[in-house]
């Protein structure tokens, strides 16, 4: 098999990405469930700390539940930081498309705020 057909199968059996060129992912079903799952799971904590507000629950039981919550949102961030590592930043590199690591370095700066 010829380096163009290896290229093409190998593409063609993982999901594309396109970050780079017009900030845009294809996601497999497994992450996209995975992704939303977690989503789903943060909405509902975040209803949650909502009726507890307004039922007057006390302030350190409310701060517990947003510290759960601040938690799973790093959850997320770190799983869907890591498919995009794994994925358009390393194929970004291969490519030579060095303003991939700029952005990353921007990204994981708004994460460590």
């Amino acid at each position: 098999m010829d380096k163009a057909a290896e290229k093409e199968k190998t593409a063609s059996s993982e999901p594309e990405c396109c970050c780079s060129a017009g900030r845009h992912k294809e996601r497999s079903p497994e992450e996209i469930k995975s992704l939303v799952n977690r989503l789903s799971r943060i909405e509902g904590q975040i209803r949650g700390i909502r009726n507890m507000v307004e039922s007057g629950a006390y302030c350190p039981d409310i701060l517990t539940q947003s510290a759960a919550v601040t938690a799973a949102m790093n959850s997320f961030n770190k799983e869907l930081l890591a498919s995009h590592i794994r994925t358009c930043v390393a194929e970004d590199i291969r490519a030579g498309e060095d303003g991939t690591i700029d952005e990353l370095v921007k990204v994981l700066q708004k994460l460590m705020r």
